[in-house]
């Protein structure tokens, strides 16, 4: 094992998939002579050329469906798109065309491409640059979305996305690239498909993905320490297609749930989650299941107003204390 950032989880990835299939390649914008904004691509210019790694112009539409286009023709391209927010630029491309086009050409074409997108609230970057676009993806029959929470998960869903077959959407966060974690000197892949156990727990099911799993971590001490309540907290990093099964055998066990998202409540994880919980665990059930989620306004540029917006450990501490009747 060694301990590494998640950037440099992301890079040596790339890393080996280049080195082991010429076919794939990776283009964005200051993906190659820059490094990468976030250091995922960092050497790669040097040891591949710009052949293989392609600074784009600042044309989001353009670039992501040239490298789409090239996906059709049996080239696995890896596509990053510098932040989230300009992902909108590209939803043709992506979800008319990359999503669509195995069940319109009765299967003899697929989109073997990988887009991958830092999203999430970093520290004051406002409206145009916050969004948390998880759930419109998730929502896009054909694509698959997956979404690390470490750099293990960084790694290992890298590598299965390059090596599949469908469009596979990773959505990182922002804060998360400076994130260090222990990842196996061996090579592995991570399924695509599925859900974690983070923390074992007997009272209550805490479900998160990316960040809003280490606050659902920090909750479940906190609540042990100071309530005796022992929560299992659930790594959802596969988004579509959801782990009904991970999530029904957990709430089974503790017969409580509890969503946390850093996104706006509306149409999102937490909804879908819950969903599924009462759909098919009700008879489960102990209390309904409750959701954290940020407030549903414009990310405002305020370090004191983003604090407001944005939920953390604390509210996820007093969603679980109310479903015990102790808030």
């Amino acid at each position: 094992m060694s301990e590494m950032m998640m950037w440099d989880a992301l890079r040596r990835a790339h890393d080996e998939e280049m080195s082991r299939d010429p076919l794939v390649f990776c283009m964005g914008e200051d993906v190659g002579v820059m490094g990468g904004t976030y250091k995922a691509t960092q050497g790669l210019y040097d040891k591949y050329g710009p052949d293989r790694v392609i600074d784009t112009p600042i044309s989001e539409n353009g670039y992501t469906g040239l490298g789409i286009g090239a996906s059709f023709i049996g080239a696995r391209p890896i596509i990053e798109i510098m932040s989230v927010n300009f992902a909108w630029l590209a939803m043709d491309q992506m979800f008319n065309s990359a999503a669509k086009v195995r069940y319109m050409s009765g299967g003899q074409l697929t989109a073997p491409c990988v887009i991958r997108s830092p999203g999430g609230v970093a520290h004051q970057l406002a409206g145009q640059h916050s969004a948390r676009m998880e759930k419109v993806f998730m929502g896009i029959a054909g694509m698959r979305v997956v979404t690390p929470s470490n750099p293990r998960q960084a790694y290992g869903l890298l590598k299965s996305a390059v090596r599949c077959d469908d469009p596979v959407f990773i959505n990182e966060h922002e804060l998360m690239y400076n994130l260090k974690g222990e990842v196996s000197d061996d090579e592995f892949f991570t399924p695509l498909e599925g859900s974690e156990v983070a923390r074992q727990g007997r009272d209550v099911t805490l479900f998160g993905y990316n960040i809003s799993v280490h606050w659902a971590l920090e909750a479940a001490e906190v609540l042990s320490r100071e309530d005796g309540i022992e929560a299992e907290v659930v790594d959802l990093y596969a988004l579509s297609p959801l782990d009904r099964e991970g999530i029904r055998e957990s709430v089974s066990r503790t017969h409580k749930a509890v969503v946390v998202e850093e996104a706006e409540p509306a149409c999102g994880v937490g909804s879908e989650v819950a969903a599924v919980i009462n759909e098919e665990c009700f008879f489960e059930l102990d209390g309904p299941p409750r959701r954290v989620s940020a407030r549903n306004v414009p990310m405002p540029y305020s370090r004191t107003l983003e604090k407001a917006v944005v939920p953390g450990a604390r509210d996820v501490v007093t969603a679980v204390r109310q479903l015990f009747g102790k808030g």
